[in-house]
């Protein structure tokens, strides 16, 4: 029966606000760690909102007549520091035959408080020689980097067209790539997939960022800019006031510009206070200098407006008020230059 190797590190910690990949690493370092043990024999797993942390530590502790053990702990980030005492104490001398797997998720029950995971815990992970892993999705170019990387990992073939209609559909929602995947390779095995075959298997289109919304509206695409905020409502679940502050923002960095003698992208972040890349920044002074003085408060008025109507002033859906405001904002981008 295997035993745990010497590669194997003393504790892990998962941690990522995306639920279903956070569940997917969990269970695929578990399937790892257990190897081909018998997971009766070798695992123990806590979950739920019970359990305190000194069972999780009895268990790791105690002698196995199996010889290596995995011990689990799901939903951490329900336990403050102080309630974290047992593993703290655990880390200073770590059982050699066990590997404790502690799962930063929030608890089960809703509204339950979910704690940030406490310093003194990622340091004293470290000092034992654990490891931290962040399952949440990478950001930039880093997410298409994560795509191409399951899609290369899974035996579906995929041709370069329904490659961008998988991706396009997801949007934000890259946490359904994996069932989407496993349906595919039931279906098809190793086949070539075209778009026409792949359309059946996505189901509604995912959200999409903010900026492919303002995007569209800067690039006075009114149907791509409505479809981009029907996504931003349906499929990343926004409240309309949350997209409105979105709007609020875009149009109020552009206002701020406007006259303001700022020649490029390093002068604009910092009139506007922004940090990082100045490249949002940009595109705000580039979008100020094409609107200019007149339409711009056409927009900051059109904006202004809707929110108010948002708050209560009519009983119209918010998903109308705020289809009705990117259409204009979209079509004022549309109308051309204008001359101050």
């Amino acid at each position: 029966m295997p035993t745990q190797t010497a590669t194997n590190s003393p504790v892990y910690l998962l941690k990522g606000s995306d639920e279903v990949l956070l569940g997917t690493a969990a269970s695929e370092l578990v399937t790892r760690l257990i190897g081909e043990g018998d997971r009766t024999e070798l695992l123990d797993t806590f979950s739920g909102d019970d359990y305190p942390m000194s069972q999780v530590i009895m268990a790791a502790t105690t002698m196995s007549m199996f010889g290596s053990r995995v011990v689990v702990a799901r939903n951490c980030a329900r336990f403050s520091t102080d309630e974290l005492a047992a593993v703290l104490a655990y880390l200073e001398n770590p059982a050699p035959e066990s590997t404790l797997v502690l799962i930063w998720e929030k608890a089960v029950a809703p509204g339950t408080r979910t704690s940030p995971l406490p310093k003194k815990l990622s340091q004293a992970i470290k000092d034992a020689g654990g490891e931290i892993h962040d399952c949440g999705l990478p950001g930039g170019k880093g997410r298409s980097m994560w795509v191409d990387d399951q899609l290369a990992a899974s035996a579906v073939c995929l041709s370069s067209g329904a490659k961008r209609v998988l991706v396009e559909q997801l949007g934000e929602d890259l946490s359904r790539l994996a069932g989407i995947l496993t349906v595919l390779e039931a279906t098809f095995g190793n086949e070539e997939i075209s778009p026409e075959d792949l359309e059946p298997y996505l189901g509604n289109a995912g959200a999409v960022p903010p900026w492919e919304l303002t995007d569209a509206i800067d690039g006075g695409r009114v149907a791509e800019a409505v479809e981009k905020l029907q996504r931003m409502l349906a499929g990343g679940d926004r409240h309309p006031l949350q997209v409105m502050v979105t709007l609020q923002t875009h149009v109020e960095r552009m206002l701020r510009l406007d006259g303001s003698g700022v020649r490029d992208d390093k002068q604009a972040a910092a009139l506007l206070g922004m940090k990082g890349s100045t490249f949002p920044a940009k595109k705000a002074l580039t979008q100020s200098k094409k609107l200019g003085t007149a339409k711009l408060s056409r927009c900051i008025k059109l904006v202004a407006a809707t929110d108010v109507d948002l708050r209560g002033r009519t009983d119209q859906p918010g998903e109308l008020l705020l289809e009705t405001l990117v259409a204009r904002l979209a079509a004022l981008s549309a109308s051309g230059k204008n001359r101050r």
